[in-house]
């Protein structure tokens, strides 16, 4: 133990001083919390105010259009060309022209005039307007009466809720996009330190080191002491990634969510009070979020995530995953000479991880189809596809039989990986093939 130890702590002193190693695992963290900045704030519609002058030649829009807080409307007789002319002047940020023919949808019907683009959300404001008002006019010209034809219409919220194996309700999110990023980033963390194993196993190789070490350590003891020094590496690396990430995400929080956090808490409390009271509730002073369901639903949906679970669950399956796939990794690497003649060994094995990511990006439409689950217990596919399934609610029997699977797996890869290694690190100037590798794991 005392001979794996040091190949433990050889590697890890290798790989924690490196700089490369320091600055992503600071950088990293950095880079994903200012993605995730930069998409919270794209997101949120820059509200530029906005002055507009109305020129309704069709006389159907006169004060029928409602502006908010950023949109304000003016109506004027003037003629176009001095309206034109005039409109900045006067403090106006646009012109819109509606033309007489506007109801028969003549061309160029509407025109908007404009001195700094308005933008697509305010064009889409007034466009979506226009639309409503000709609507129903026309509904009016043909003795319709367009109350009627707005309150048959009625929009359905599903709520889902799962029940869980003695019949019983429980909340559970089925928001499976955080369980799909959950997959596909086990996806690209088992590539990148199976491939560190791999390439610190060939350079030793290359350099004639490994030589030296294996007169005094068992080559399986050397290349279970590098598998272990790297999982080592990765768990203090996703420690401080980790913490970093929660307090840049709690500052992020803060930043760009603490409005729409207290808006939302009073949001629920007016749902409880109207589910408490029902009719009883004066609607009238109850505050409107009509423009913020959807925003709102999304939170709610973040709420109902134990992150504490799927936490857990990552670093399970991170730990087996990478284990069972570095052994195949080490393996790989002790019997080529560069990374060109690799390309046939390491291809096999990464197929089937592009399957389990194929397979995960099912998990969001159907995250219990028999795929999805057969993909979560065979070793090859479920570190990642069962990280995709963990938000949508996965009971804990099909979790504990899949760790099972995965722990028995590496321990009988590993086995095999070893068999190949003691053979294939002191072989040199031959070009393997499969069937040599099949050799070397029969020989005694």
């Amino acid at each position: 133990m005392s001979k794996l130890g040091l190949i433990i702590g050889r590697e890890l002193k290798s790989k924690l001083y490196n700089k490369t190693f320091i600055v992503m695992t600071i950088l990293a963290p950095l880079l994903i919390t200012g993605f995730v900045g930069f998409m919270i704030k794209m997101s949120q519609s820059e509200k530029t105010e906005q002055n507009v002058l109305v020129l309704d030649e069709s006389g159907i829009f006169k004060d029928k259009f409602s502006g908010n807080d950023y949109i304000s409307l003016s109506y004027s007789n003037q003629k176009l060309e001095d309206a034109v002319e005039q409109f900045n002047g006067k403090g106006f940020t646009c012109l819109l022209w509606i033309s007489p023919t506007i109801v028969e949808g003549g061309a160029g019907a509407v025109k908007l005039f404009y001195k700094k683009s308005p933008g697509f959300g305010f064009q889409t404001y007034i466009k979506d307007q226009m639309e409503r008002i000709i609507y129903e006019n026309k509904l009016r010209a043909n003795n319709i009466d367009p109350d009627i034809i707005h309150n048959s219409k009625q929009s359905v919220r599903i709520i889902l809720e799962k029940v869980n194996d003695v019949g019983k309700p429980e909340e559970q999110s089925s928001f499976g996009f955080i369980g799909f990023i959950s997959g596909a980033l086990m996806f690209v963390f088992i590539i990148l330190y199976g491939m560190m194993v791999f390439r610190s196993v060939m350079e030793e190789k290359t350099n004639r080191i490994v030589e030296v070490i294996v007169s005094s350590v068992k080559p399986f003891e050397l290349m279970l002491g590098k598998i272990l020094g790297v999982a080592l590496l990765g768990i203090i690396q996703f420690v401080i990634m980790g913490i970093i990430t929660f307090g840049l995400t709690a500052l992020l929080s803060t930043l760009f969510l603490k409005d729409i956090s207290s808006q939302l808490q009073v949001f629920e409390q007016q749902q409880a009070l109207v589910k408490k009271n029902g009719t009883n509730v004066d609607l009238s002073k109850l505050e409107k979020f009509d423009d913020k369901l959807e925003v709102f639903e999304l939170m709610q949906k973040l709420n109902k995530i134990d992150f504490t679970e799927v936490a857990i669950c990552f670093f399970l399956y991170f730990i087996l995953g990478y284990l069972f796939y570095s052994s195949i990794m080490a393996a790989i690497g002790s019997a080529v000479d560069s990374e060109a003649d690799s390309q046939q060994f390491i291809t096999p094995v990464m197929i089937p991880m592009m399957i389990g990511y194929i397979i995960s990006t099912k998990t969001i439409l159907d995250p219990d189809s028999s795929s999805v689950f057969w993909g979560s217990m065979i070793p090859f596919t479920s570190p990642i596809v069962m990280m995709s399934r963990i938000t949508s609610g996965v009971p804990l029997w099909e979790i504990l039989l899949s760790l099972s699977i995965l722990f028995l797996s590496f321990l009988l890869v590993t086995w095999l990986a070893g068999r190949i290694y003691r053979t294939g690190i002191l072989m040199y100037g031959k070009k393997t093939s499969w069937r040599e590798l099949g050799k070397w794991l029969f020989y005694k």
